[in-house]
C-alpha cells in the first residue's frame, strides 16, 4: 500500500464517512425530535442528543482534516456499534435496515484505523 491510487481510495473512504457524520449532526440540528424520542424509548434523557450531534460533527471535520485518524475513526465505529443498539427493532424493517448500516459504518471506520494515515506512509 501507498501508491497514489490506494492513498486517493483512502481519502474518498474518509471523506463518504465523513459526510455521513457531518449529515447526522445536521440532521440532528435540525430536527431533534426523531434522536430525542429514540433515547426517551431507551429512557435516557432527550438532552443526549446535543453531545451526540458535536460527537457527530466533530468526527466528520476530523476524518476530513485528517486529524488523529486512528483514533478518531475507533471512536466512531464504537459509536455506531454502541448507537446501532437504538435501531435494533426487528418488527420495523426500516429501525433494521439502520442497525444493519451502523455496523457497516463501524467496519469502515475500522479499516480507516489500519490505513487512515496511508497518506503519512507514502
Amino acid at each position: 500500500m501507498g501508491n497514489r491510487l490506494d492513498i486517493g481510495l483512502v481519502l474518498a473512504a474518509r471523506l463518504l464517512i465523513a459526510a455521513l457524520f457531518v449529515g447526522g449532526a445536521v440532521q440532528k440540528a435540525m430536527d431533534a425530535a426523531p434522536a430525542m424520542a429514540l433515547l426517551g424509548d431507551w429512557g435516557l434523557p432527550a438532552v443526549l442528543v446535543w453531545p451526540a450531534l458535536v460527537f457527530n460533527g466533530a468526527v466528520g471535520v476530523a476524518l476530513i482534516a485528517g486529524w488523529q485518524l486512528r483514533a478518531v475513526a475507533l471512536a466512531a465505529g464504537a459509536y455506531c456499534a454502541v448507537t446501532s443498539l437504538f435501531h435494533l427493532q426487528p418488527d420495523d424493517p426500516w429501525q433494521m435496515s439502520i442497525f444493519v448500516k451502523n455496523w457497516a459504518i463501524a467496519g469502515g471506520c475500522l479499516a480507516l484505523a489500519v490505513c487512515g494515515g496511508l497518506r503519512d506512509r507514502a
